[in-house]
């Protein structure tokens, strides 16, 4: 099975090959278009801020690719918010993947959650064998309001969307490769979504 981690200049890249390589698996990073259209899976990864990732995208074609691939990809924390619509980070446009807008927390709670945090409501053979009220790592500002397309929610001042599908496109807010066994649960279920 091939795996292509999305190589755009965005942050937890080699947590992820990492994490893929605890589970028996090679993950190749790469940004050659052909590599990613012809993988049997692809993570869409980020860290960092969504106007300056998105312009990355942009540089490389990749804006135009991501949303026409037809095999199981996973967005990871900003490589998320940038399946959806817009973000208020930066006002930037997103790939629209998703319906849905990213929002700011307000200055009420402390801004970045950061740490430890549960997900509920969980949908999806993403999180087979994952317990209701599992706690996940997250590190963000932006949010992806609930919606539709949501197959788990957090609550942090207010309930949001943790994780988004839409047909073969899965997003995930909180980070997998940093959520201990729980989280690699996910992404080996990740691995054996049928294309």
């Amino acid at each position: 099975m091939s795996i292509v981690i999305i190589d755009y200049g965005a942050g937890n890249i080699k947590s992820i090959q990492f994490a893929f390589k605890r589970l028996g698996v090679e993950a190749v990073l790469s940004n050659n278009i052909d590599e990613i259209r012809n993988a049997d899976k692809v993570i869409f990864p980020g860290v960092g801020e969504a106007s300056s990732a998105m312009k990355k995208l942009k540089e490389s074609g990749l804006d135009v690719v991501i949303p026409t691939l037809t095999q199981p990809v996973l967005g990871i924390c900003l490589g998320m918010q940038l399946m959806c619509n817009s973000s208020e980070e930066g006002n930037t446009k997103g790939l629209g993947i998703f319906d849905v807008d990213i929002k700011r927390f307000s200055n009420n709670v402390k801004v970045p959650q950061m740490g430890w945090n549960t997900i509920s409501n969980l949908k999806s053979d993403l999180f087979k064998d994952v317990k209701e009220e599992e706690f996940m790592y997250l590190v963000h500002s932006f949010y992806a309001e609930d919606c539709e397309y949501a197959i788990a929610k957090t609550t942090y001042e207010t309930a949001y969307a943790t994780a988004l599908q839409k047909d073969n496109f899965y997003g995930t807010q909180f980070h997998p490769e940093k959520s201990g066994i729980a989280g690699e649960k996910i992404l080996r279920n990740f691995l054996n979504i049928k294309s």
